[in-house]
């Protein structure tokens, strides 16, 4: 048996300590926001946190976490209202297809408690490891600057237009 602290509640799983983090949250815990992705760390869908860091629980054992506190989405909001990123996220109408947001909305959590008042620069770099096949990602930073209480530009983003 490995004991985790699973949003905030003490948890024992028995599962093989090389399982990755992702599979015990998601079928032994039963916690689904975390998504699998890649399976190789390298798009964020699996992003939770493990001791206040982001981590790619698809590639992390489960054995890294033992006695470790884990916050997963289902974990970050009051029990009354809404994580301001998540609040920021609906605002700004950011999830399209909504498969990456929650691995996004956790990278976001920890950039915003570790820099609150990030730069574009600041959140492309905290964000790059993030991947959104449907490309929300001018929504995605305007609502990290919702939720970290900067203004938020009026206006809509065009892409690049080339020619010839």
């Amino acid at each position: 048996m490995i004991t985790l602290k699973v949003n905030g509640v003490t948890r024992e799983v028995d599962a093989d300590p090389t399982t990755p983090l992702l599979w015990v949250i998601r079928e032994q815990l039963q916690l689904t926001g975390t998504k699998f992705g890649c399976g190789i760390a390298q798009c964020g869908a699996c992003t939770l946190h493990l001791n206040g860091t982001p981590i790619r629980s698809c590639s992390v054992p489960l054995s890294t976490a033992a006695g470790g506190e884990v916050t997963t989405i289902e974990g970050i909001a009051g029990d009354d209202a809404l994580h301001p990123v998540q609040q920021a996220w609906i605002d700004e109408q950011v999830p399209q297809c909504g498969y990456c947001q929650s691995g996004q909305i956790m990278s976001a959590v920890a950039l915003l408690r570790d820099n609150p008042a990030p730069s574009d620069d600041d959140i492309d770099a905290a964000m790059r490891g993030n991947i959104c096949r449907c490309g929300t990602y001018q929504r995605i930073r305007k609502a990290i600057k919702r939720a970290a209480g900067q203004s938020v530009a009026v206006g809509i983003w065009e892409p690049e237009v080339r020619h010839g």
